[in-house]
C-alpha cells in the first residue's frame, strides 16, 4: 500500500494554530498551539479535563473546532483522513464478531480487498489470525491490541491513540508500547493519551502536558507532576 501525501520538506507533519473547541459554554481548548515533527513518539499528559481527548479528535477529524486551523501533512484532517489511524478509549469493534472478520468489515470501508493485509496487521499486534472466538470473549489486553489492529489496517502515517493501555495488565500495557515503539522506529507518528505516563519513560521522544485546554509545557524527560509546571503558560510550538 502506497500513502498519497507527504509533508513539505522541513515542515512538520503537523501544526495547530489557535486551536479553541468549545462545548456550550464550556472551553475544552482554549488557544491551542503547537507543532509536531514526523516519526516521533508524543505523550499526551494531564489530568481529567484538560483537552487531551479532545485534541486528539480534532486532528483526527471527529470534532469540529470552534475557531483555529489544523494542519495535517499540509491538508485539513478530513482531507488528510487516509494517513491517520485513530484508536479510541472504546475499542470501535464489533463483540459478535471474530478479530478476523472485525478487520474484513474496516478492510472494505478502505477498499483494501483480500485477507492479506488483516492477517499481517493481526500478527503485527501479536495476535493469531485463526482465532475464531468473538472479540466480546476477548481479555480486555486482546481487545486493545486488536483496536490497534484496526487503527493501522490502511498503514497510516499517523497513529492518535487515547488510553492504548487502560484496563490492561502490566505486561500487555508493555508489550503494547513495545509494538507502539516498533512504529515509531519504522516512521509513524504516535500520539499516545495516557494516564499511565512512567510506561512511556524511556520511549517517548517528548511528553506533552496540558491543563485546562491549554499544551503548558512540553519535555523530552518524564516531570513526574503536572504541579511542577505552571497552568497559567501556554507553551509556544
Amino acid at each position: 500500500m502506497t500513502n498519497s501525501l507527504t509533508a513539505p520538506r522541513g515542515a512538520p507533519i503537523i501544526a495547530v494554530s489557535n486551536l479553541v473547541k468549545q462545548f456550550g459554554r464550556f472551553a475544552a481548548l482554549r488557544g491551542v498551539n503547537a507543532q509536531f515533527d514526523a516519526g516521533r513518539f508524543y505523550a499526551i499528559l494531564g489530568d481529567n479535563g484538560a483537552g487531551k481527548t479532545t485534541l486528539l479528535r480534532a486532528l483526527a477529524g471527529l470534532t469540529h473546532p470552534t475557531r483555529g486551523e489544523i494542519s495535517i501533512l499540509g491538508k485539513n484532517p478530513h482531507e488528510a483522513s487516509r494517513e491517520i489511524g485513530y484508536m479510541a478509549h472504546p475499542s470501535l469493534l464489533y463483540d459478535e464478531m471474530s478479530g478476523m472478520e472485525n478487520l474484513r468489515y474496516f478492510a472494505r470501508l478502505y477498499d483494501i480487498a483480500g485477507d492479506g493485509r488483516c492477517e499481517q496487521v493481526i500478527r503485527a499486534v501479536g495476535l493469531d489470525a485463526e482465532l475464531s472466538r468473538p472479540l466480546g470473549k476477548y481479555s480486555q489486553g486482546m481487545r486493545q491490541r486488536m483496536s490497534l489492529a484496526r487503527a493501522i489496517l490502511h498503514d497510516p502515517k499517523i497513529l492518535l491513540l487515547d488510553e492504548p493501555f487502560s484496563n490492561v495488565d502490566v505486561h500487555s500495557a508493555r508489550e503494547m508500547v513495545s509494538l507502539l515503539q516498533g512504529m515509531r522506529d519504522a516512521g509513524k507518528t504516535v500520539f499516545a493519551v495516557t494516564h499511565q505516563a512512567a510506561l512511556l519513560e524511556g520511549v517517548a521522544d517528548e511528553f506533552v502536558w496540558m491543563h485546562a485546554g491549554q499544551i503548558v509545557d512540553r519535555t523530552n524527560g518524564l516531570a513526574r507532576d503536572l504541579n511542577h509546571h505552571d497552568p497559567n503558560r501556554a507553551v509556544e510550538p
